[in-house]
């Protein structure tokens, strides 16, 4: 019989759209200890789940994506079931968990500490990332979610300040430090790196903090609560079903002042990268945006935060995505983007 499942680590990585979260746990994850098995569940505001394509597959790292919703509300049981599920399959030595950039902490707490975890979850220090830009805009911190985030966080980790300024970078600290209570370190994360040894060292020092929970996302669990059972089979359902070549699956969504796009292509489907990023780069740069592509120069990796756009190799062969966040009311027409997008299609790959 196996040994029972006790005190697993858990660390959360929080931040809003587009700080860094993906790229720092992939960061992390190059300094993992060998012989120990992580996990690491990703929960995406879009339906279609992009940052997944990140990580490679390996036997000992288990990657579980959570598209559609939110996990402190529209989520919570899904993340429960699957949070079970994979602790007994997987038995990890420590999990990595990435809500939403829209996810809100307490509800994410209220779960791992719920009785259904108890004793087998030990949840250590809550990370947060920002990116000392987004502080010039109000509607950042305005954003109660954006707010939170920062105020429950015991350690922030600045990233994207290769593409800050001195004064951006000074405010954001000053900004920071008169946050309470008071954090436990502020740090720079150039390239959006942090030394494992920062969780680790101490991290039995666990932060008791607590902060109201947040109205808007209190008001989405009864909605959510009803469709439980629905959306777990969506989520699996989608996560397995190839669109036909040729006709791409679109699924859209909105919550939280947010709205989002997302399309799904087969895997024989092949992009012009050339006209890809002259589409994908007209689009309004308040627009988040991420994609993985089957392209004539091979799988791409797609992003596009605060107008900073990276294209990289993937390690992802199962399909196309794109995923397009924005305010509510901001987005592009889906049909025309539908069609600026399958204009981009070069043809489908010759099967042998």
């Amino acid at each position: 019989m196996p040994a029972p499942l006790v005190n697993i680590p858990v660390h959360l990585i929080t931040g809003f759209l587009g700080s860094g979260k993906s790229t720092l746990i992939h960061h992390l994850i190059e300094q993992k200890p060998p012989g120990e098995r992580w996990a690491v569940l990703i929960n995406e505001f879009g339906q279609v789940g992009i940052d997944q394509a990140m990580f490679e597959s390996r036997d000992d790292l288990v990657v579980k994506g959570l598209p559609g919703g939110c996990l402190c509300c529209q989520l919570a049981f899904v993340l429960q079931a699957t949070l079970v599920n994979l602790l007994h399959r997987h038995r990890p030595d420590r999990v990595i968990i990435e809500p939403s950039g829209l996810g809100h902490p307490a509800g994410l707490l209220e779960v791992l500490r719920g009785e259904a975890f108890a004793e087998v979850l030990d949840v250590r220090s809550v990370v947060a990332l920002l990116d000392p830009r987004r502080l010039d805009d109000p509607r950042a911190r305005e954003h109660e979610t954006f707010r939170d985030q920062l105020a429950m966080a015991d350690g922030v980790a600045m990233t994207m300040i290769d593409l800050a300024t001195p004064s951006q970078l000074a405010a954001a600290r000053q900004w920071l430090e008169r946050l309470w209570p008071p954090k436990g370190w502020i740090l720079e994360a150039p390239g959006a790196e942090l030394p494992l040894a920062r969780l680790t060292a101490g991290e039995r020092e666990v932060s008791a903090r607590r902060v109201a929970e947040s109205a808007t996302h209190r008001r989405l669990r009864p909605a959510a609560g009803d469709a439980h059972g629905m959306q777990g089979v969506v989520l699996e359902a989608f996560a397995e079903a190839l669109p036909e070549p040729g006709r791409p699956r679109r699924e859209a969504g909105r919550a939280l002042g947010h709205a989002t796009l997302g399309w799904r292509w087969h895997p024989r489907d092949l992009f012009d990268l050339d006209r890809l990023g002259e589409r994908l780069g007209g689009l309004p740069g308040s627009l988040r945006v991420k994609g993985v592509f089957h392209t004539a120069a091979g799988w791409k990796l797609y992003n596009r935060a605060d107008g900073a756009v990276s294209l990289t190799d993937s390690a992802w062969r199962r399909d196309s995505r794109l995923e397009v966040i924005g305010q509510a009311g901001e987005l592009p027409d889906a049909e025309s983007l539908e069609a600026l997008l399958q204009s981009c299609l070069s043809g489908p790959v010759e099967t042998p």
